[in-house]
């Protein structure tokens, strides 16, 4: 049994708008299947229906930092198709475009991806293998 599935619990950031951060998450999750899994004032979690979160949102107006050089979320994708859908996603809700979606041979024969940058500045990648 391979434990790489289980290495990560999940994963927090601190936003300058949670509102704003929260919105931008759901559009664009929502064509790689994850749904927002709770929500309080102080912060919104991300993840698959009816389970935990693996992404964390919190309130942090300006105090929110990006990590540096290097650093990136990837999530997981069903299909080229929600590749695809995500980045679009990403793009028509006020982010930047890091690399079109499409095939990534240099990583693996089968790795097809894209990469946007968030409203806070956080690199994100949608990959399907």
């Amino acid at each position: 049994m391979s434990l790489i599935p289980h290495m990560l619990g999940y994963i927090s950031f601190g936003v300058t708008s949670l509102a704003n951060s929260a919105a931008f998450y759901e559009r664009i999750l929502a064509p790689l299947g994850y749904v927002k899994v709770w929500e309080n004032p102080n912060g919104a979690g991300f993840g698959e229906p009816g389970r935990g979160d693996k992404l964390a949102l919190f309130a942090k107006p300006g105090e929110a930092r990006v990590p540096g050089a290097g650093f990136h979320l990837a999530f997981s994708a069903p299909s080229r198709a929600a590749v695809d859908a995500f980045h679009a996603a990403a793009v028509a809700a006020s982010g930047t475009d890091a690399g079109a979606p499409g095939p990534r041979p240099h990583y693996s024969p089968s790795y097809y991806a894209a990469f946007v940058i968030d409203p806070d500045g956080y690199k994100l990648e949608a990959v399907h293998q």
